[in-house]
C-alpha cells in the first residue's frame, strides 16, 4: 500500500465511505478532498456530482483496519476485532487460535509484517 494518509485524511475517507447524500461536504472532507481525489481514493460521480469512495479507497480502509487490528491483538489477544479483518488475518496466517487458550495470537509472519510496516514509517 503506497498511499500515506494523515489522520485527518483517513477520517475524511472513512466519512466518504459511509456515503454522502448530497454535494455539500463537511469541513473535514472539504479540507482533504484534493488529497483524496488526487490519490484516486475518492471520485465525484458523473450524474449527481456526489463524492464517492473508489475501490482503491475501500482497499486502503480495509488494510488500515487490518493493521490496527493486528497491533491491538499484539497488546491484548482476547480483544474482539472486526469480523472481516479477523477472517483475512486468519486466512493469510498472520494470527492463529490456540487450543485451550482464549483469543487470537500473532504468528511470526504477523510479527514480521508489523515490523516491516513500522520500518516504512
Amino acid at each position: 500500500m503506497s498511499t500515506k494518509l494523515s489522520k485527518d485524511e483517513m477520517a475524511a475517507l472513512v466519512e466518504v465511505s459511509r456515503g454522502l447524500k448530497s454535494t455539500r461536504l463537511s469541513h473535514a472532507v472539504f479540507k482533504n478532498v484534493k488529497a483524496l481525489t488526487g490519490q484516486k481514493l475518492a471520485a465525484y460521480e458523473r450524474k449527481t456530482g456526489i463524492l464517492k469512495i473508489t475501490d482503491l479507497g475501500k482497499q486502503t480502509i480495509f488494510m488500515t483496519l487490518c493493521i490496527e487490528s493486528l497491533r491491538q491483538l499484539k497488546i491484548n489477544p482476547t480483544l474482539k476485532i472486526n469480523g472481516e479483518a479477523l477472517a483475512f488475518l486468519l486466512r493469510k496466517g498472520h494470527i492463529e487460535t490456540r487450543e485451550g487458550e482464549v483469543g487470537h495470537f500473532i504468528t511470526t509472519k504477523g510479527e514480521e509484517s508489523l515490523a516491516d510496516i513500522d520500518s516504512q514509517k
